[in-house]
């Protein structure tokens, strides 16, 4: 089958890897190089680098709505558009191209978690299972009907980075399995219950903002989905401080306010949470590097009271 990708980042390098197993992979399509690190040099995306490590052509639109990619595309007569994390809205025009449509690899059990972080989300939530959809896409926002599934199990120790890895693997072999199925007729597609959808947004920074009235778990759930990046966060002395690690303690402080430190540990720093108290692990202070929260404290005089906001 001759496969046009459309992906970016590194959650779709497994699936474009998969891809070139199976399938005639007659162009790649990915964002635009970004700058990146201190230097601001010039960077690629994953997907780019796979790409031209196979010697494949890549294409890399500012928009691909424009008229001239379009046509671009139409060039090369697809069988299929695949599509993993691009990160841009595809036209009707381009869905309109392949002969057997554009199928999505889609980072949730749909219609649950439609939108840009469907993972984060997912573990933000509390959700103990998520997982992988292959979807045809159609105009609306994730909306278009379901082909097959693929669960994951999100388990207590699980970062947005880990459940992000498991993910992407089961994402490439329901790609490929997907594919299997279409061509040789056994695909069956089913239509999204629109009234259950639930969405899943962009993340902000203020997304990552801790709010200490919030339960221990609810707070452990925001600082796992967002682990390694963008990170949770507090405001300690007027600074952003990054937390990545935290848990439960048997530590209580009832009558405190809610983001008060009221113990300075041997592991870190407990603070006051809704319903008792989380003991911070692991952090990163503005311009310093991730360490355990006991590095850090012999750097830093942390006291009991000082209050988080």
């Amino acid at each position: 089958m001759r496969v046009i990708f459309m992906g970016t980042p590194d959650f779709a390098v497994p699936s474009l890897e998969a891809l070139l197993q199976h399938h005639e992979v007659v162009l790649v399509v990915t964002q635009p190089d970004k700058p990146k690190g201190r230097g601001k040099k010039m960077a690629f995306s994953p997907v780019k680098e796979c790409a031209l490590e196979h010697e494949i052509k890549v294409l890399q639109p500012a928009k691909v709505r424009e008229e001239e990619f379009v046509e671009e595309l139409r060039k090369y007569e697809p069988d299929l558009i695949a599509v993993t994390a691009f990160g841009q809205i595809l036209s009707e025009d381009i869905l309109s191209i392949p002969k057997y449509g554009c199928i999505n690899v889609h980072g949730s059990l749909l219609p649950k978690y439609r939108g840009a972080a469907p993972m984060q989300w997912a573990i933000i939530d509390g959700e103990e299972v998520t997982g992988i959809t292959t979807m045809y896409m159609a105009k609306g926002l994730d909306s278009g009907d379901m082909l097959l599934k693929g669960e994951v199990e999100i388990t207590p120790e699980d970062t947005f980075e880990t459940v992000h890895d498991k993910m992407a693997v089961v994402g490439a072999n329901l790609l490929v399995e997907t594919l299997q199925k279409l061509e040789d007729g056994t695909l069956q597609r089913e239509e999204q219950n629109h009234d259950a959808a639930t969405y899943a947004p962009m993340l902000t920074k203020e997304t990552g903002h801790i709010d200490w009235s919030k339960t221990a778990k609810e707070i452990m759930n925001l600082i796992r989905g967002l682990n390694p990046a963008p990170a949770a966060y507090t405001i300690y002395e007027n600074e952003v401080l990054k937390v990545f690690r935290a848990e439960k303690t048997d530590i209580t402080a009832e009558t405190e306010k809610c983001g008060k430190i009221v113990a300075v540990v041997k592991k870190g720093f407990v603070v006051k949470c809704g319903d008792g108290c989380l003991l911070v692990t692991e952090v990163q202070a503005r311009g310093g590097k991730r360490m355990k929260a006991d590095a850090y404290l012999r750097g830093h005089s942390m006291k009991v009271g000082i209050l988080l906001q």
